[in-house]
């Protein structure tokens, strides 16, 4: 079974060929996936004496409202190409299920995923740049940006972020049972969905703590509370 919802507009870049009936433009979809998620995979190509090399680089990531935020050291080959223009591609996945069908060939997933086109922008206002941090911080765990020591000034000097704007988008989902040719439904195997979710342990306490574990951190889970 596949989901498809309203459309936003998609570009001739963003919009879903393989598989269309999987294809999600709503944006408040695509934020849910984008909240749930703790790491993206940037992508570019790095232009060095005509030598065209791709890149893929997995990070945290930052969203406040139809921005996203990145970030890293200024010495870092990739921020120092996309604050330049280069075009980025920022990709999201959530897998929710394996999908085991009756037959190899018609094996799956239950995922979610995002992909966000554009150029990003150097992050130079200092106001912005330290909400960006705290966004970054928020994104993978809410209320430790209160209850830890801020950035200082040599910190924020080490660190450059850089702004996406998340406006050429597309995700995909993918859901329900497997879908098997019908000749394959009495091949005695089992099949069915093996959900799969990311679940936190017990914490593991600093030798040199001496805090009480904080409420917050209690029953950590990246699903969001409605």
């Amino acid at each position: 079974m596949s989901t498809s919802l309203k459309s936003s507009n998609p570009t001739s870049r963003t919009q879903v060929v393989r598989e269309p009936q999987r294809a999600v433009y709503d944006r408040d979809a695509v934020n849910q996936i984008l909240d749930e998620a703790l790491l993206c995979h940037v992508g570019f190509v790095a232009n060095s004496n005509s030598d065209f090399q791709p890149f893929v680089i997995p990070m945290s990531y930052g969203r406040d409202g139809d921005v996203l935020y990145i970030h890293g050291s200024p010495a870092s080959r990739m921020l120092r190409h996309l604050e330049q223009g280069v075009p980025v591609c920022i990709t999201v996945t959530l897998v929710d299920g394996l999908v085991l069908a009756r037959s190899v060939f018609n094996h799956s997933m239950n995922y979610r995923s995002v992909v966000i086109l554009g150029t990003a922008t150097l992050v130079e206002d200092p106001a912005e740049k330290l909400a960006a941090l705290r966004a970054l911080s928020e994104h993978i765990l809410p209320h430790r940006w209160d209850d830890s020591r801020q950035p200082n000034e040599k910190e924020l000097k080490a660190t450059s972020v850089l702004r996406l704007a998340i406006n050429e988008f597309s995700a995909k989902v993918r859901v329900g049972p497997p879908l098997d040719n019908e000749e394959d439904y009495s091949f005695p195997t089992w099949a069915g969905v093996i959900p799969l979710e990311i679940n936190s342990g017990a914490p593991i306490r600093d030798n040199r703590c001496r805090q009480e574990l904080p409420a917050y951190l209690e029953n950590y889970s990246r699903k969001k509370k409605s």
